[in-house]
């Protein structure tokens, strides 16, 4: 028999952050979240809170935990997309309908109790949480962005009634041979519409000078996209804080206007996915070690995040700042950079791959249930 208990206490929390790591403990792909991040999860003043609610439940058989899964009730998303819809997220259980059932039957309760119509996931507060079921690349290693899944996941929760709601694809990027014609047009497209690249003299300089018009940036151009949400304050000071700890100006490019306006970004991260792998998440000091070397001179970026502003969107821009990211892999000996996910049907950024040697190596779905 299943027993379902909401996570209410700091042992059943303990149980929630490390089930997912017990359960992938020997496979080779899965890469754990920051273990001090899922921990801020449980904190009333966590920063998503003002604008979102959340619960969390375990499922024990016999007194162990075999699955947990978490709600969310993301108000802002559901006024912005006129939708009465619960996500569920870090759902995790082994290969088990009836345990499958039960974390989902809870979460479906919830959603019901809330007065929602549909739960839909998994998808977090943001877009910039970890989304998306993983149903093809299994074995490819997760990018330190992702949460990888088991394959017999997919079957558990179409056997719930849930359908597909979207996909994204994701692509590994190798450079091709340089014919000098993109630096060309970069140039062409800088000069026309009097832009420039931003600069700073380091992370602290770079916040200084660009944070307030990076969030600006991004609520533009991400608007339309799904599962977007706009940025709070709060969020932003979150955001700004994880920035310090991981932005390295050699990967972050900024196209500014005549009059020093961003409108345009892209970041990227150096992969340090399997250098927090073997301790779980948890910035030991041995993992510092590893995570300062992966940074040092990485082999493996991930592409975070692109953004133009809508009235640059149809004027070439994107092809500068596609520019820069080949010179940021040619330039620091980066094998291959890691796209993350991208909507399927997002021409506009998935044409831009042409560029590269590039190979769609992953995929993965938001599926959807009406109550």
């Amino acid at each position: 028999m299943i027993e379902i208990k909401q996570v209410k206490t700091k042992r059943q929390i303990r149980q929630f952050i490390n089930f997912p790591l017990r359960l992938y403990k020997h496979n080779p792909h899965f890469v754990p979240p920051l273990y001090g991040d899922e921990k801020r999860l449980f904190r009333a003043d966590y920063h998503y809170y003002e604008n979102a609610e959340a619960v969390y439940y375990l499922a024990y058989r016999d007194g162990k935990v075999v699955g947990r899964i978490s709600g969310i009730l993301q108000r802002v998303a559901n006024e912005k997309w006129g939708q009465k819809r619960v996500r569920f997220t870090r759902f995790d259980c082994i290969d088990d309908q009836e345990v499958a059932n039960a974390l989902f039957g809870a979460i479906e309760s919830w959603a019901r109790e809330k007065g929602m119509e549909e739960v839909v996931g998994p998808l977090g507060f943001s877009d910039l949480e970890r989304e998306g079921l993983l149903i093809e690349g299994f074995d490819q290693p997760s990018t330190f962005e992702e949460q990888y899944n088991y394959p017999y996941y997919q079957k558990l929760i179409e056997n719930l009634g849930y359908e597909k709601d979207v996909d994204w694809i994701e692509h590994k990027l190798s450079l091709l041979e340089d014919d000098g014609r993109l630096d060309r047009l970069s140039q062409r497209i800088l000069e026309r519409y009097k832009l420039h690249l931003g600069v700073a003299k380091n992370t602290k300089d770079f916040l200084n000078k660009y944070a307030d018009d990076f969030f600006d940036v991004l609520d533009k151009s991400y608007k339309d996209i799904y599962g977007t949400v706009p940025f709070t304050d709060n969020m932003k000071k979150e955001l700004i804080r994880s920035f310090r700890q991981v932005i390295d100006l050699r990967f972050v490019r900024i196209v500014l206007d005549e009059n020093d306006k961003p409108v345009c970004l892209g970041l990227c991260f150096p992969a340090i996915g399997m250098a927090v792998k073997k301790s779980g998440g948890r910035l030991t000091p041995a993992a510092l070690l590893r995570v300062f070397k992966a940074v040092r001179k990485p082999k493996v970026i991930d592409l975070a995040l692109i953004g133009v502003v809508h009235e640059y969107t149809n004027k070439g821009v994107g092809s500068v700042l596609i520019n820069e990211l080949i010179h940021m892999m040619r330039n620091n000996g980066v094998e291959y950079c890691e796209t993350n996910l991208n909507l399927e049907d997002n021409q506009n950024i998935i044409n831009q791959w042409k560029l590269f040697d590039a190979v769609q190596h992953k995929r993965r779905r938001a599926f959807v249930k009406k109550l």
